[in-house]
């Protein structure tokens, strides 16, 4: 565990603690440093291990280091710890011990998230399991860390990410989708028992992210499987028709944009509410 002093800087998350699961790197490490470049001081948890169920490497505990790293480069205050997010006494233990350290816990990103690929002739127990405990309980275990706290300082920001996918769907991910499904279930739920304590409850709902979630061999043979070892390039078109946009895919830093926003003062009367970043996929949905 990290804890440093920071020089100061300033900025709208001055004074502000933030906690980010899934902290390691990717999304989770986007928001980190962006928050810590407004101001705030940082507190990353991530499993930094693999999973025998995920088809692609997960983050390490040197990628953690290097997001504290940065986030210390920033001037901000960083902690960080290895932990399994759909472990809720290691979260609540993680969460208790930054306001111990940090002073408070203003902002929860309950950011983790692993993809299984497998139909519904193919996924068995484990698969199933690892995703919905980790996309789904993994968030039910950081919002019940965070919250006694925000409620008795009567402020915070809750923020979850869903998916493009928690809002449609896709043949070979059912755990993924059933999960990311139901984080804007629990989203708007605890939005309600939070909402006469000062803390906002919301979503984010991203689209294909460049990250190494999608940017792997097993996921680029089932977008190309007429090819052997297709290419980032050879499957950038046919990630494009999973948007409106002409686009593969976006950067992590398009959901931190939202994060940020969601976070800040001006989104103070947004709760229970869903942020589609996706390239315009959500102009396919019903509503």
């Amino acid at each position: 565990m990290t804890d440093v002093v920071g020089t100061g800087s300033t900025g709208q998350f001055t004074g502000r603690v933030a906690v980010i699961t899934g902290g390691a790197r990717g999304q989770g490490r986007s928001h980190a440093v962006e928050l810590a470049r407004q101001g705030a001081d940082i507190a990353l948890v991530d499993r930094c291990a693999d999973l025998d169920t995920v088809s692609y490497p997960l983050a390490t505990a040197d990628d953690l280091a290097e997001t504290v790293r940065l986030v210390e480069a920033e001037g901000r205050r960083c902690m960080s710890a290895v932990a399994d997010v759909r472990d809720l006494d290691a979260m609540i233990g993680f969460v208790d011990g930054v306001v111990a350290a940090l002073g408070s816990v203003d902002i929860m990103i309950a950011n983790a998230g692993i993809s299984t690929l497998g139909s519904i002739f193919e996924l068995d127990a484990a698969g199933w399991s690892e995703t919905v405990d980790t996309n789904l309980t993994g968030v039910f275990n950081a919002l019940r860390a965070a919250a006694p706290h925000m409620r008795r300082q009567r402020r915070g920001r809750m923020i979850t990410i869903s998916s493009m996918m928690g809002r449609s769907a896709n043949p070979l991910i059912p755990a993924y989708c059933a999960a990311k499904w139901g984080v804007i279930g629990l989203t708007k739920s605890v939005a309600h028992d939070m909402a006469h304590s000062g803390v906002t409850v919301n979503a984010v709902a991203p689209g294909n992210i460049s990250t190494d979630m999608i940017h792997n061999d097993m996921l680029y043979r089932l977008m190309r499987p007429d090819l052997e070892h297709p290419t980032r390039d050879e499957v950038a078109a046919v990630m494009a028709t999973l948007h409106v946009q002409p686009v593969p895919w976006l950067e992590a830093e398009e959901i931190t944009a939202a994060v940020v926003f969601l976070c800040s003062e001006g989104a103070r009367h947004i709760t229970g509410s869903v942020i589609d970043v996706d390239a315009g996929a959500s102009a396919r949905f019903t509503a």
